[in-house]
């Protein structure tokens, strides 16, 4: 019987394009067919990755079992972000995975933290974190269904070995019906008249058709931004990020922290992410102000273990493509853009415009309707998450390089701009129903780093004072309390990892 499912071809494999491998044969089986051509010649990017929540939807709905994935990528639990002198020098703060406590007659906590902090209360918003508390404990356990429960206040995302996440997907793909080709391409073929993608013809002279074309080969983005020349739109104006020096080691004995660590460097910021068998540690930082030899120097200076490798230097440039589905080639992952890994969300972007082409899928011809919607949703992703980043070097009061310098006194985007504004003068945070960082993860950045308003929400002064204290000193200790009777990070991942039996071999 003839197939008549749609041909979908991906260009390149890594994280991108195997999860959208992984995606397809999984929630659209009998809609296509797909082939992925990658070339063991051009290596991973990845250097080790933290992520965001959402991740955990994307693994669930392919029917993953979590503690397997876990232990094969080396990962660890992530219960948010602990930045460090961002703000000021010596300064830190938490971006949780979580609330700020619950709201209480429909109006957010912050409020009421902001009423009490204007009468004499000093202790910090972070303190009413359950996912913060648990992660300066070294402590893990999962959130609970149960909305009564301070634990149903938490999420919690995951930090593994980009490395291995890749095989692991494509050992999944291939069992579904994915077909892997190996194979360097070396020409693109377009219909005359459509300027569609017809094929590609790999080294060895295969010619490949397809219908729909992935295009997942990183910052070269051979088809969208080589074939179809589709424009660039450049943010490093804002983002003046445009290297990064990796440098993993060996894990320090104690511990394994459910979190990523970033901290702030004269010419940009470093990270740390803990895992089973490593540490991922890397400087992203700015060319212009510091070259390629000091960055190497300042991370292997900064590791806490022995150095597994030798550094490795990434160039990239923030922005995206004008548009990210043109013609028949959707483009995902560093094919479409790349904003800098500050708020972990790479691998959230790729997801996002995965869940975005699985909702458009054609039907039949490839309707502009279809990819004009991909689209806005794709740009209103990049977009909103480039004014969260840059909020991070714009809100700081650092003058002590001229990196700092540069980034406090810049002129921002005015959706940002305006953002700021409307928390500064009302205590107000922007909603939107679609895009990533909604309420509790702009409060965090804009609190963790000194924008804090004298107002509140006028709702917040129905109840006296003394009530509301009291309400407060109840709720620390109540986390104080539940954080203590959860298990340590290490040995809850431990006791599920000898809970997996090891494969037949």
């Amino acid at each position: 019987m003839e197939d008549r499912r749609r041909k979908v071809v991906i260009v390149g494999g890594g994280t991108a394009g195997w999860m959208a491998a992984a995606a397809l044969v999984r929630l659209l089986p009998n809609a296509c067919s797909v082939r992925l051509v990658e070339s063991a010649e051009i290596g991973i990017v990845g250097v080790g990755e933290a992520t965001l929540p959402h991740l955990r939807a994307f693994v669930q709905t392919l029917g993953i079992d979590e503690a397997d994935f876990m232990k094969t990528t080396h990962a660890t639990f992530k219960l948010g972000i602990d930045f460090r002198d961002f703000g000021r020098i010596g300064d830190s703060y938490v971006h949780p995975f979580g609330d700020f406590a619950r709201p209480v007659a429909n109006v957010p906590f912050y409020h009421y933290w902001l009423r009490m902090r204007a009468e004499g209360r000093r202790d910090s918003i972070f303190d009413y974190s359950v996912a913060n508390a648990m992660g300066a404990a070294n402590r893990f356990a999962p959130p609970s269904t149960d909305r009564g429960s301070l634990m149903s206040t938490i999420s919690y995302a995951y930090q593994f070995d980009a490395t291995l996440f890749a095989p692991y997907l494509r050992t999944y793909s291939e069992a579904r019906g994915a077909v892997r080709t190996e194979g360097r391409i070396v020409s693109v073929e377009q219909h005359p008249e459509s300027g569609d993608v017809a094929s590609v013809t790999l080294e060895n002279g295969e010619r490949i058709e397809g219908d729909l074309f992935i295009d997942c080969s990183g910052f070269r983005s051979l088809l969208l931004g080589g074939t179809l020349s589709e424009g660039w739109e450049d943010w490093s104006d804002w983002l003046l990020c445009d290297r990064a020096c990796a440098l993993p080691c060996t894990p320090p004995p104690g511990p394994i922290e459910p979190y990523t660590r970033v901290t702030a460097m004269s010419a940009g910021w470093r990270w740390r992410i803990p895992l089973q068998h490593r540490v991922g540690n890397g400087y992203v930082y700015s060319s212009a102000h510091l070259s390629d030899e000091d960055a190497a120097d300042a991370i292997g200076a900064a590791i806490e273990g022995t150095a597994m490798a030798d550094p490795r230097i990434l160039k990239f440039r923030a922005g995206r493509r004008r548009r990210s589905w043109s013609h028949n080639v959707v483009a995902i992952g560093l094919a479409s853009g790349f904003l800098e890994p500050l708020e972990s969300t790479s691998i959230y972007l790729v997801q996002a415009a995965i869940t975005q082409l699985v909702e458009l899928f054609p039907h039949g011809p490839i309707e502009p309707a279809d990819r004009d919607e991909f689209n806005r949703l794709v740009d209103l992703e990049y977009d909103r998450i480039r004014d969260f980043l840059i909020l991070h070097y714009h809100a700081t009061s650092r003058d002590d390089s001229d990196f700092w310098n540069h980034v406090r006194t810049m002129r921002v985007p005015d959706s940002l701009h305006e953002k700021i504004e409307l928390f500064r003068t009302e205590a107000r945070v922007a909603r939107y129903s679609e895009g990533l960082f909604l309420e509790p993860s702009w409060v965090a950045v804009y609190v963790g780093q000194g924008i804090i308003p004298s107002v509140w929400d006028q709702r917040a002064d129905a109840p006296d004072s003394l009530s509301v204290s009291q309400a407060m000193d109840q709720l620390r200790g109540q986390i104080g309390q539940v954080v203590a009777g959860l298990p340590d990070h290490k040995a809850f991942i431990a006791q599920r990892n000898a809970s997996i039996p090891e494969p037949v071999r």
